[in-house]
């Protein structure tokens, strides 16, 4: 099994041996790192951690381990509990406090759980802040509060309630329109916190919902990435119920994809150039993605005579360019919306009431307001790393290789050619490389992601 330590945060899979998973030992160990940088940032007395969780089997074990870890060191927690990635970033700035814990692993199968830190502005922590958390850990410096001392544990439940009030507060979220629209959606909430609160979102809008495994206990019913492949079900049943569309969010709802009225696939890679299309059409300006991202966003805010710019993946890199760019709406391909009117993070919830303004402005389909996009595909694929995999080598070779094309090499290795692009990279949070490619037509884009997984094999055992 596996236990990831990078800047993004601390990911593994639960069980097995201390340092090699995410075990107990694990969880308390980083947990503590982090209560030990957020001392370091400032002086003061009392200091504050907003600690909320998704619903995935494992949570309440190490969420109970990570918050009793920071009590005893003598910060107060603001346990919010069962919530979504993006609540927890809206409830830091909210409750003043230093900082938060996410205990999620986001799209990751249920045997995976992470601790993902956020700094005092509910925001993801950067490449120097998350390197000396690390540098925290194996430091073995970690300092103890005596009795008298020792934080305490305060409960709020009212996080998702409130979240929900901030986005329907939005200016550009038309809750009127919305529901005189009647909409009618089908919504995936995979077992986890999304299937609360995407639905709780929808009725305060006047949507009628139908629900699919909303109930969250943690027992995912499918791969909880929202991919096509993993997303059959939802199809079949927004036809059934000849809904307007389907929602699906991943387990902590940062990501969100739609199924249209036929249950095809919107296209998780749309659900930011439609939400961008609705923002620019009302605030034109520029706007951020990250390098695996489809190019249909820059033809959309070109469209608006704004500037697009990529940044590498990550989405603590998408929000450093984005606020160094001032841009009105960004985020990320996998179906990540970064609204900066609501806060710089990913979240879900934004994203559905934008595009449910968007489609009641419009008075369309899903399917149409699709075909209104400029059609790219895109393949994903992945190849899983062992120990005798040397990446980085692996990379300098495919560089070499394609230097006379457009490369961009800040992250992995993207090379732009005319008609296409492919993207390489060693993935932040799974052992694997991931091969992103994008085209006119998606057999052209799958046998480029097939060319260059037979490229990576080649390098990696030229006597095969």
């Amino acid at each position: 099994m596996t236990l990831i330590k990078s800047i993004s945060g601390i990911r593994g899979t639960i069980g097995g041996n201390v340092g090699d998973n995410l075990t107990p030992i694990d969880a308390v160990k980083y947990a503590a790192a982090y209560g030990t940088w957020v001392k370091q940032q400032r002086d003061k007395t009392d200091y504050k951690v907003v600690v909320g969780r998704d619903a995935r089997i494992s949570g309440k074990m190490i969420q109970d381990l990570v918050m009793n870890t920071l009590v005893g060191m003598g910060i107060h927690v603001v346990d919010i509990g069962l919530s979504t990635t993006p609540t927890v970033e809206v409830a830091v700035p909210m409750e003043h406090a230093d900082g938060g814990i996410i205990l999620t692993a986001s799209h990751n199968p249920k045997q995976w759980n992470a601790l993902k830190l956020l700094n005092a502005n509910g925001e993801f922590l950067d490449g120097v802040e998350g390197a000396k958390i690390l540098e925290i850990a194996e430091s073995n410096t970690v300092t103890f509060s005596d009795i008298d001392n020792l934080g305490k544990i305060t409960k709020n439940k009212a996080y998702i309630d409130l979240h929900i009030i901030e986005v329907l507060d939005l200016p550009l979220v038309t809750v009127n329109p919305i529901e005189e629209a009647r909409f009618k959606v089908v919504v995936d909430g995979v077992n986890s916190t999304g299937g609360w609160a995407i639905p709780l979102l929808l009725e305060r809008l006047g949507v009628e919902v139908i629900k699919l495994y909303c109930e969250p206990n943690g027992h995912f019913p499918h791969n909880p990435e929202p991919l096509k492949e993993h997303l059959t079900e939802l199809s079949k049943k927004v036809v059934e119920e000849r809904a307007d569309f389907g929602i699906v969010v991943d387990p902590d709802v940062d990501r969100l994809a739609f199924v249209d009225e036929n249950g095809e696939m919107f296209g998780e890679e749309y659900t930011l150039v439609a939400c961008a299309d609705y923002v620019l059409s009302k605030t034109p300006g520029n706007t951020v993605s990250n390098m695996s991202s489809t190019r249909a966003l820059r033809d959309v805010t070109e469209k608006y005579g704004g500037t697009y710019q990529a940044s590498a993946v990550g989405e603590v890199n998408v929000v450093k360019l984005m606020k160094q760019n001032k841009v009105v709406i960004g985020g990320e391909g996998n179906g990540g919306i970064i609204y900066p009117q609501a806060h710089y993070g990913r979240d879900a919830l934004v994203g559905v009431a934008l595009f449910l303004s968007l489609l009641a402005e419009r008075k369309t389909s899903v399917s149409e307001l699709r075909n209104t996009y400029p059609n790219y595909f895109m393949s994903k694929k992945k190849i899983e790393l062992t120990p005798e995999l040397d990446v980085d080598a692996i990379l300098e070779t495919i560089e070499s290789r394609y230097k006379d094309e457009q490369l961009t090499t800040i992250d992995g290795v993207k090379i732009d050619f005319p008609e296409n692009w492919v993207h390489l990279r060693k993935s932040n949070t799974e052992p694997i490389i991931r091969i992103y490619t994008e085209a006119k037509s998606q057999s052209e884009a799958d046998a480029l992601a097939d060319k260059f997984i037979a490229e990576i094999s080649d390098i990696a055992e030229p006597d095969n």
